[in-house]
């Protein structure tokens, strides 16, 4: 939820400053040019703030401790990827406690929206501010944690779309595809658009055949799901090009281009604690290049106006960029 700390923040709105603690994170930026036009107003749907912690404290649930991510650092990113518009997530660390990703839409300004995480402990009145500040969902994370029990799954995607339907809003998952075939009549009948990240959990490796896979296409067929083609390295460990995922990727955009959206997942979070390691412990942050990531997109879809519309007609119209 909104705190207290996030009612402060707006001393800070005009001019977002790193100190020493924030200098030593160690995101990822891009190594490789982009190879292709990117189109004017284009979005990456899918990134996460990760703050001073003395400022943004991480929540004592969580089950993995990143490294900090910056807005500076996320600017130089999109400046050098040549994207405009920005959704930021927040990550689970946080728990319903949004005011890192706060943080960070209020230094890119008009060109970022929000996807929240909330509790039932959230109130309306907080919700009301987050549409201010350019909120336009909530996620609920479904994956992190391992929850994949059905039972549980299905009044949980109930009760977010029971908050969000009043006000326009979406759903996000982050989930996999076992729990997708679980609740596709929900989402099929769903008030409210409803948006599965990093390929709704899909395994590059299983292909196009694997268990669920139908059931997401179909969703994205008929309108009723958006996928973000996002975070390929999840899907795929073929690196640094994972071409096993481009099948995945040629199959939901051929499903419905209309309803597809691209992301980076920066700044690439391991939310798997080692073994070895206390969940207090940091874990480094995967180093990938979201340069050649981004040129994945014109093998996925080669035609301009299909990444137009992954990169900004659809973005405009789920997270009400004007």
């Amino acid at each position: 939820m909104l705190t207290r700390r996030s009612m402060m923040l707006a001393s800070i709105a005009a001019g977002v400053t790193m100190n020493s603690k924030t200098a030593s994170a160690k995101a990822a930026q891009p190594a490789t040019p982009v190879n292709f036009e990117i189109p004017a107003g284009a979005c990456d749907c899918h990134t996460h703030i990760h703050g001073d912690p003395e400022k943004f404290p991480f929540f004592a649930g969580r089950v993995y401790t990143p490294e900090l991510a910056s807005p500076e650092e996320m600017s130089a990113l999109h400046k050098a990827l040549n994207i405009e518009r920005v959704v930021i997530v927040t990550p689970s660390v946080y728990g319903p406690d949004n005011s890192s990703t706060l943080y960070g839409m209020m230094a890119r300004g008009a060109s970022a929206r929000g996807v929240a995480v909330i509790d039932d402990k959230t109130p309306e009145t907080d919700l009301d501010t987050m549409q201010k500040r350019g909120f336009r969902g909530i996620r609920l994370n479904l994956a992190t944690g391992g929850v994949n029990d059905p039972t549980v799954g299905r009044p949980r995607f109930s009760a977010a779309v029971e908050r969000v339907k009043a006000r326009g809003w979406h759903v996000q998952l982050f989930t996999s595809l076992s729990m997708i075939s679980a609740i596709k009549d929900l989402v099929a009948a769903s008030p409210v658009p409803v948006v599965f990240d990093h390929f709704g959990g899909a395994q590059a490796a299983l292909g196009v055949g694997q268990p669920g896979f139908a059931d997401l296409v179909e969703l994205v067929k008929s309108g009723k799901a958006y996928v973000k083609i996002s975070g390929a390295y999840r899907a795929s460990k073929l690196g640094p090009d994972y071409a096993d995922a481009a099948p995945l990727a040629q199959a939901l955009i051929a499903a419905n281009a209309d309803r597809i959206v691209w992301g980076t997942d920066w700044p690439h979070p391991d939310s798997v604690t080692p073994a070895d390691r206390k969940v207090t412990d940091v874990t480094p942050l995967f180093q990938i290049d979201d340069g050649r990531l981004l040129n994945q997109l014109p093998v996925w879809a080669p035609a301009a106006a299909i990444r137009k519309k992954i990169l900004v007609d659809n973005p405009m119209r789920l997270y009400g960029f004007s």
